[in-house]
């Protein structure tokens, strides 16, 4: 089934389109964030000479910051608007370069993913939880790293218990409401989800804190705006807890070399290299 034949039928988030407005607001400093966020996380100073796969682009942002780092870069994207967001920054930054190749495809396509080799660095940051089929997301994305020196560097949402069962509930609302409805929607959810931080930080004597996060810049580039629209229509939706993860990919091979560790709401972010280059 199209991307565009899950929106339709109340089973994917419009991913893209969210995307699509968020370039409106992307510029020099949120690209010089994403480039910092990658260097951080990848511990390098730039991506000369390295491959880097971007599995569901999505805005294309992050594509962007590999390839001004200096990576030959191949980005693709279940959703056709998400893909054309990032022909968008390609047109814009690097126009006819031969270095940054964009497809629509699913890492789900084990035949297509195939086509395209292994990389040196495998990136897919909040992604392959939406695939509505996250364990064989991984398998295929582990396909794709490069036996020498290959790098997975993935963010998948943390495992709050019932928490996440509940958000899986409102996530599938929002989508399965009629379109008009799906802005006050997510509106309404977002308002109630920061009167209950609120009060939770104010019970612990602690009120500034949630009030601070609002006005607080997001990290990598991003947007908050757009991250909470992407947040509470982010369907399909699956989630795991960092000991599940760490251990998953140890059994095939990886070794966790940096990571970011959510205990709350959020993503878990894990850099893992293959054991067999590990020190």
């Amino acid at each position: 089934m199209s991307a565009e034949a899950e929106i339709q039928a109340g089973n994917r988030f419009r991913f893209g389109a969210n995307w699509t407005r968020f370039l409106a607001v992307l510029d020099e400093t949120r690209i010089a964030d994403a480039e910092t966020s990658l260097r951080g996380m990848l511990g390098v100073m730039d991506l000369q000479g390295r491959t880097f796969l971007d599995i569901g682009c999505g805005s294309g942002l992050f594509s962007l910051a590999a390839r001004r780092l200096g990576a030959v870069v191949h980005s693709f994207d279940f959703d056709p608007r998400s893909a054309a967001c990032a022909r968008e920054l390609k047109r814009r930054f690097f126009p006819e370069d031969s270095a940054w190749q964009i497809d629509e495809g699913s890492v789900l396509d084990s035949q297509y993913l195939d086509r395209l080799g292994k990389f040196d660095i495998v990136y897919s940051w909040g992604v392959l939880h939406h695939t509505g089929s996250m364990w064989l997301a991984f398998e295929n994305a582990i396909g794709r790293v490069a036996n020498a020196h290959g790098t997975l560097f993935i963010a998948i949402y943390n495992d709050q218990g019932w928490k996440s069962h509940a958000w899986w509930f409102v996530k599938w609302l929002h989508n399965r409401a009629p379109r008009f409805l799906q802005g006050p929607f997510a509106i309404t959810i977002t308002v109630l989800t920061h009167v209950l931080v609120t009060l939770r930080q104010a019970i612990r004597l602690q009120p500034l804190t949630a009030v601070t996060g609002l006005f607080k810049a997001p990290p990598r580039g991003m947007s908050t705006k757009y991250d909470m629209l992407d947040w509470i229509g982010g369907f399909p939706y699956e989630f795991a807890t960092f000991e599940v993860l760490v251990t998953y990919f140890a059994a095939r091979g990886f070794a966790l070399r940096n990571s970011c560790r959510r205990t709350s709401l959020g993503c878990h972010e894990l850099v893992l290299q293959r054991a067999s280059c590990a020190d």
